[in-house]
């Protein structure tokens, strides 16, 4: 980590990180506490406290580096987003595609209930991993014959959630680079299928498990398309950091979850067709730079988020004033060289989440080509 960009990172890493780890400890008192005694109450609260955690990383979006998301979606559908439970369905295009998902769900009014299935090392991540924990997402190990049960026991209790929630689900199994792009069309020409160019080849047992045990109380599945214009560089966490701004087009489309087919075989079938239509809805995207089938919505740059990091940074600051004034920590070497170390841990844990979402760390070109041995194994992030 460049030392220009240290200057600007790890002031926001430890405001992040105390705030996180103040959300953290309500999550933990109230799992604890009210969760044994109310699921839905819980819920209604970890709802809110966790929005003032991921709040602060839209504001990182939307205010910090001024990342433009431009979506493309017909009226109707965009008009129910946030308003009923949703399976989400996006390709793995970027770096920060959680991080979209999350604006899209602000947006919409269900950010403190969206919720993915993430790969297990995730949850350990300090502050983010903890507050996802608390939040029921869903952590694999990328072994069916482990994450099976894992999966049905996640979605059923998604069942009585109180509001509407979305789960995100990256069929893809990996983020999507040149080299993962090459070996899964190796695959596809061994096996006679349709060869892609933009996306990766989809990995259907965890959608299909999914669809079948969330057909009955989740409405609709968003296929979800994002693709970076040809003028914009990929945004990246580090890029956010810095404080430079990226373009993300973003096109949605509601299906209807009664509208798939009964059969497992044929909802495997489903996915990889639509997987397929994506494919070339991003060759066109290629070809015109936009998405040209769907009208352009306003999502706007809501206030919320700006005014939660102002206020966090007020109640960090001046807790730490009054620290500070109150042990006079900075008037001994032994106090510096603690503040030092305090400041290196946070260096290192920015360094981590910056490494973890990294394109080129993920999953393996060898995983992502989806070879006969992996075919038995879960899609996540």
């Amino acid at each position: 980590m460049a030392i220009a960009a240290a200057t600007v990172i790890v002031p926001l890493g430890i405001l992040f990180f105390i705030s996180g780890l103040v959300v953290n400890l309500i999550q933990a008192v109230c799992f604890v506490l009210i969760r044994p005694l109310s699921k839905k109450t819980y819920r209604k609260i970890n709802r809110v406290v966790a929005e003032l955690l991921w709040l602060q990383l839209v504001w990182l979006v939307d205010w910090w580096a001024g990342v433009k998301i431009n979506v493309f979606a017909d009226n109707e559908s965009f008009n129910l987003m946030g308003k009923e439970h949703a399976l989400l369905l996006p390709n793995h295009r970027s770096d920060i595609d959680w991080l979209v998902g999350w604006v899209l769900a602000q947006r919409s009014g269900c950010l403190g209930s969206s919720i993915a299935v993430m790969k297990k090392s995730s949850k350990f991540l300090p502050v983010i991993g903890w507050s996802m924990w608390f939040s029921e997402y869903l952590f694999l190990e990328r072994s069916w014959a482990k994450d099976e049960n894992t999966i049905k026991a996640g979605l059923q209790r998604l069942r009585d959630y109180p509001q509407p929630f979305w789960l995100a689900l990256f069929v893809e199994g990996t983020r999507f680079t040149q080299a993962k792009l090459v070996a899964a069309q190796e695959y596809a020409t061994s096996q006679g299928l349709p060869i892609p160019r933009n996306v990766l080849i989809p990995r259907t047992k965890g959608f299909v498990s999914a669809v079948s045990h969330m057909r009955s109380f989740v409405p609709a599945i968003y296929d979800i398309t994002v693709a970076i214009p040809k003028s914009s560089p990929s945004p990246t966490m580090l890029r956010l950091f810095k404080g430079q701004s990226s373009v993300v087009h973003v096109h949605i489309k509601r299906c209807l979850m009664k509208e798939l087919p009964e059969m497992d075989e044929a909802v495997a079938q489903w996915c990889k067709d639509l997987f397929v239509e994506k494919d070339k809805l991003l060759d066109k995207h290629r070809a015109e730079d936009t998405f040209s089938d769907q009208p352009l919505q306003d999502i706007g740059r809501p206030a919320k988020p700006l005014l939660v990091v102002c206020s966090w940074a007020c109640i960090v600051g001046y807790g730490a004033l009054k620290f500070l004034q109150r042990s006079s920590l900075l008037s001994s070497w032994r106090g510096i060289a603690l503040s030092a170390f305090i400041l290196a841990i946070v260096t290192f844990l920015m360094q981590i989440l910056i490494l973890f979402t990294q394109s080129e760390r993920s999953t393996p070109a060898k995983v992502a080509a989806g070879k006969p041995r992996m075919t038995g194994r879960v899609q996540q992030q």
